[in-house]
């Protein structure tokens, strides 16, 4: 059986977790725990600390102060079972699309042949049947980003760490990989913690929406949304759109969702 495969989503908890850098206090402090097969979206201004939690939590970096708890056991190392994805899709240019999504699994010791067989199954599912043996550099940057969801989601992570993962595209096409990673956090269940500028795309995506004050860091304010299907008309949470961007300091009245202004700059 693939590693990872039949796995239940994690807990996350993040106990009294604060961060320096030297004399820069980037996070003040922060207690929280994700629910397992949670979305939580983290929103904040540039430099507030957002990454340097999903780092942690990914054992890339160790607290100041306080620890992080996978499914109570305390995170010090990175581990399979807890994915992080940039906004960079890092793939190699010289492996075809299915060779970067196969070798997530070759790197977990599933044979060559298994780990392609998957990989294909993968591919499909993020609607790149056909261009399986096509290099990096002969896609669209969309592209490129939907086969790293592939190799993202081929182990089955428990918990899954994204920065910014669709910062770089553009609207309709950031859009369009919004539903192809919900439909994909839908068919697998794991622990998502993801990091946005996009109000928006925390608002369709999320389950709570988490909003952080400059640095060092704290929770101004945490949102619950509804469990009901959202579509890209967020007209239903125009008021708590308002209120996120308020808190980031944007004042403005504009509530039209994303969709509606992707397709004024489309027309």
């Amino acid at each position: 059986m693939t590693p990872g495969w039949g796995a239940t989503a994690m807990n996350l908890s993040f106990e009294h977790v604060q961060k320096q850098f030297g004399d820069l206090s980037v996070v003040a402090e922060f207690q929280r725990e994700v629910q397992a097969g949670e979305l939580v979206a983290l929103v904040g201004p540039s430099g507030c600390g957002k990454s340097t939690l999903l780092h942690i939590a990914a054992g890339l970096e160790h607290p100041s102060h306080g620890r992080v708890l996978a499914d109570g056991k305390p995170v010090s190392r990175p581990d399979p079972s807890r994915m992080l994805m940039f906004q960079e899709n890092a793939l190699y240019p010289w492996l075809t699309l299915v060779q970067n999504v196969s070798m997530a699994l070759e790197l977990q010791k599933v044979g060559r042949a298994q780990a392609r067989k998957q990989a294909l199954v993968w591919l499909e599912k993020v609607q790149l049947k056909g261009f399986e043996d096509y290099f990096p550099h002969q896609v669209s940057g969309g592209m490129r980003q939907r086969c790293a969801l592939a190799r993202a989601f081929i182990t089955h992570p428990e918990v899954l760490l994204l920065d910014e993962p669709f910062g770089a595209l553009d609207a309709l096409t950031r859009m369009t990989l919004q539903d192809a990673l919900r439909a994909l956090i839908r068919e697998t269940r794991p622990t998502v913690l993801l990091v946005t500028h996009d109000v928006e795309e925390a608002l369709f995506l999320a389950d709570r929406i988490l909003v952080f004050s400059a640095r060092p860091s704290r929770v101004l304010k945490e949102f619950h949304l509804s469990a009901t299907d959202k579509t890209h008309d967020l007209s239903n949470f125009a008021d708590m759109r308002r209120e996120i961007l308020r808190l980031l300091g944007i004042t403005t009245e504009d509530t039209k969702p994303a969709l509606a202004i992707a397709e004024e700059l489309a027309a």
